[in-house]
């Protein structure tokens, strides 16, 4: 499948959701780009109005096609629940690859991280990530969600061990913090409104900056015993 592009923000504009219906209006229009519209438009409906309260036919309602076409392109509506849980994910593991290649300190990394993170779970396929209901699934969607989840939360842990490894991050259980991280983080998708006071990236240098500091190493040259 061709790649989906990202957004800044939410689909929310007439001229956005025009353009989904026009992919299949236009019958030139190759597959790719009509499984993206779908996408595109079903995550949009399953945060609005939650996963479980989404029919494929209000999705194929608002595509102006038939609900039999949807099938065209995806078998149910969990296919499609998986699909965009999935390229939420693929995009904060395409930020963990940047992040992991940098030649920084550990320290570093998971501040870059966090703004990373920050701006990926405020726009759909980020947020639907976060907000997703577990218990709307079945058993086999469930455990394939839950293993996405183990691998990002493995590859966090992994960052701040390499801070404790190299100093930049004072001892502690790379678990417990990976845990606290997210915990913090993920409220983001619940509590903000593009239309707030602070912009995303406003959001994402503070969270960083205050999380890290409690991971912070001891600066160099500092007396051994000498309270902070």
């Amino acid at each position: 499948m061709g790649k989906i592009p990202v957004r800044a923000g939410p689909v929310n504009s007439t001229a956005e959701l025009v353009g989904h219906r026009t992919a299949f209006a236009n019958r030139r229009r190759d597959s790719d780009s009509k499984r993206e519209a779908i996408l595109h438009t079903a995550v949009k409906m399953f945060l609005d109005k939650s996963y479980s309260r989404t029919p494929l036919a209000d999705v194929a309602e608002q595509l102006k096609i038939t609900k039999p076409a949807l099938y065209h392109y995806f078998r149910n509506k969990e296919e499609i629940l998986l699909e965009c849980y999935r390229l939420g994910l693929a995009l904060i593991a395409e930020a963990l690859d940047e992040i992991t290649a940098l030649d920084r300190p550990g320290l570093a990394k998971v501040a870059a991280f966090i703004r990373a993170y920050t701006n990926l779970i405020t726009i759909d396929f980020g947020r639907f990530v976060i907000r997703l209901d577990e218990s709307e699934l079945s058993s086999g969607v469930r455990a394939q969600v839950r293993k996405f989840k183990r691998e990002i939360d493995h590859r966090l842990r992994s960052l701040i061990a390499e801070g404790i490894e190299d100093g930049s991050i004072g001892p502690c259980d790379p678990k417990l913090a990976a845990f606290a991280i997210a915990g913090a983080l993920n409220w983001i998708a619940t509590w903000y409104e593009p239309a707030g006071p602070l912009t995303v990236e406003e959001i994402a240098s503070e969270f960083a900056r205050i999380l890290t500091q409690g991971l912070a190493g001891k600066p160099a040259g500092r007396a051994k015993g000498k309270s902070a």
